[in-house]
């Protein structure tokens, strides 16, 4: 009787708990507020006017320009890059889109990069064929080059074998852009984790529970190591062609191997779309390597929510501590503001891209 009571006893938290639910809470849902008081310092618009040079406005050819511009003033966005420049591969999406531009008069404000389908890989002339369209998408208007990461994953030639990132075939194409002075922003692979067993190691568990889709493995296609490695040949085999390289090339959680790949690729640049939640949570080495790499970082965010570019701001701007990021599955961690100097936030927010993007206005700038 009295083991009885005692194992009663014990399980009495438990009971209680379960009456109010708290027992079944998930990792999911646990969230709670921090009880911590620190001064705060939210950044609802940017320091300086910024280069936006990792975004998609899928429906440029016939939305409201002035009103997305109207949006850009509100978080002193000077120019928005918008990546998707052929939609689905069509030159009358690109047209669509640079005439919209012309007709709202926004051209100043939004610039449009152009796209290639890898379709016809195959085809003896295919290179100098697509080299002529880049060409020709340049005269019309176009700033630059984006590479999904289709390429290396999911895009296949005629026998079905996967088009690696390094192909030869696609030379002519990478030797163009060099030739017109467009830079290549292009986003390889995913981050690590979704290559890795998906259990309490994994660092995405929660993202990966969410969007199951996003786990890959060594035979999905290859391994994770094979892609990096195969974008990285591609910066080696085209030393006069400029590559942005997205998301901080997937290295934002080990800046010193990054580090290294800046100091070997001269040629490469790096922007943080989708990766500022790696950069706030250990803002001392992140300050450093920005101040260290100033010239080679550029401004991104890879989606258009005004919002969310808050964090952002306060990431790089602000001294803030322990602050929350907006994506729980990106980050169940917390922001550290990384505090950067004026000169290194104005080389970051705009100068560098102003240095590598040909044709921008500049005038709307500070010197």
């Amino acid at each position: 009787m009295k083991y009885l009571l005692f194992t009663l006893t014990l399980c009495l938290p438990a009971v209680l708990l379960s009456q109010n639910g708290s027992k079944d809470l998930t990792f999911e849902e646990y969230d709670p507020p921090s009880t911590l008081v620190v001064p705060e310092h939210p950044v609802t618009r940017a320091k300086y006017p910024f280069i936006d040079v990792h975004n998609h406005q899928f429906r440029m050819p016939s939305q409201d320009l002035k009103a997305l511009v109207a949006q850009m003033d509100e978080i002193n966005m000077g120019i928005m890059v918008n990546l998707s420049g052929r939609g689905r591969g069509e030159t009358t999406h690109l047209d669509g889109a640079l005439n919209n531009i012309r007709q709202s008069g926004t051209s100043s404000r939004l610039v449009i990069f152009t796209n290639v389908s890898f379709q016809g890989i195959d085809d003896p002339g295919w290179g100098k064929r697509v080299a002529k369209q880049l060409e020709e998408d340049v005269a019309k208007g176009a700033k630059g080059l984006k590479i999904y990461k289709s390429l290396g994953l999911r895009n296949t030639d005629a026998s079905g074998s996967r088009i690696a990132i390094d192909d030869p075939r696609i030379d002519p194409v990478w030797a163009k852009c060099g030739e017109l002075g467009i830079p290549v922003l292009i986003h390889s692979a995913d981050p690590a984790p979704f290559w890795q067993d998906h259990d309490a190691n994994n660092e995405r568990w929660l993202e990966l529970k969410l969007r199951p889709n996003r786990k890959r493995s060594d035979t999905d296609p290859v391994p994770w190591e094979q892609l990096i490695a195969e974008q990285h040949h591609l910066f080696s085999k085209h030393p006069q062609t400029t590559f942005i390289n997205a998301h901080f090339g997937w290295y934002a959680n080990d800046l010193k191997k990054l580090a290294g790949l800046l100091d070997q690729y001269p040629n490469m640049m790096v922007e943080f779309g989708a990766v500022i939640a790696e950069l706030g949570r250990q803002p001392r080495y992140a300050r450093e390597f920005f101040i260290t790499y100033q010239d080679r970082i550029m401004f991104g965010k890879d989606s258009w929510n005004p919002q969310e570019y808050h964090t952002y701001f306060r990431v790089l701007e602000s001294a803030d501590e322990y602050f929350p990021y907006y994506k729980k599955y990106h980050a169940y961690w917390k922001m550290y503001g990384l505090d950067l100097p004026d000169e290194v936030l104005k080389k970051v927010y705009y100068k560098n891209a102003l240095r590598i993007i040909p044709g921008l206005d500049a005038s709307q700038f500070p010197k």
